[in-house]
């Protein structure tokens, strides 16, 4: 049967981040992609100029009239903008077997404010708990977690805690921290795992966070143990990123067709 991933996110209109790049990377992995649209976004590669929240009732209804048609095998949440959405989200993967990556999407790429304090303890308390992996970069997770996470360290200490706040696991992710290799770190129940590939220097990251998110919920669609999946979803992004096709005046998309090693990392 074909494989089939769900996104619940918002929608960015430049096609280099939100729903519409989790459904080119569900499209590259060979899976059907549905989504449930959470906000509208005014942006571009250089900014955002509006967010526009949708109604959690009407949220709740694309979800269970998409999941009642067509069961995903695996899901990926982005912006989800309200304690509400979170809510209507957390309930449903309460209730679901589907496993859930959350992307805990706070600040846009370019600075914008896309979740209010409400809303990330919604995210922390009632959404995490729900989870089989969050990905949070670095800022993120020392949001969520209210530690500083700026070495190795930090990023094992916030993965410690978001799964002693109920993930199943966390994928902290080391864009944002220094150094000649981009490092993420994988922990789950199975142990601790550093994912390390060569830094690209570029301003073309537009995306990343939901790329990454939504490569891993393609594995999990797939039948891929979690380890499997974020290891070719690292793959798969760093070649992105040094393939990206120098799209827009700012922070440009990613390349989602790139050619990429479907190996081990790091």
């Amino acid at each position: 049967m074909t494989p089939v991933a769900l996104t619940i996110a918002g929608s960015d209109p430049s096609g280099g981040a939100g729903l519409q790049a989790d459904l080119k990377t569900f499209h590259q992995f060979g899976c059907y992609g549905m989504s449930v649209v959470t906000l509208i976004t005014v942006q571009n590669t250089v900014a955002v100029e509006a967010v526009e929240l949708l109604d959690p009732e009407l949220v709740r209804r694309q979800l269970e009239a998409v999941v009642s048609d067509i069961p995903p095998g695996a899901a990926k949440t982005g912006a989800l903008g309200s304690a509400g959405i979170i809510r209507v989200v957390a309930e449903w993967a309460r209730e679901s077997a589907v496993p859930l990556v959350v992307d805990p999407v706070m600040i846009s790429k370019h600075g914008a404010e896309l979740l209010a304090d409400d809303a990330r303890r919604a995210l922390a308390e009632e959404l995490l708990p729900h989870c089989a992996l969050v990905t949070p970069n670095a800022p993120e997770a020392a949001r969520l977690t209210g530690l500083v996470v700026e070495d190795r360290a930090g990023m094992q200490a916030a993965a410690r805690r978001l799964l002693e706040m109920g993930a199943a696991a966390a994928l902290v992710k080391g864009g944002h921290v220094a150094g000649d290799e981009a490092a993420d770190l994988l922990l789950s129940p199975s142990g601790a795992v550093w994912l390390t590939a060569p830094r690209v220097d570029t301003r073309h990251t537009h995306g990343t966070g939901c790329t990454t998110a939504a490569a891993v919920a393609a594995g999990l669609a797939q039948g891929l143990a979690l380890e499997a999946a974020v290891r070719r979803a690292k793959a798969f992004v760093t070649e992105a990123i040094r393939q990206a096709p120098g799209l827009g005046r700012g922070s440009g998309p990613l390349h989602f067709f790139a050619d990429f090693p479907d190996a081990e990392v790091g």
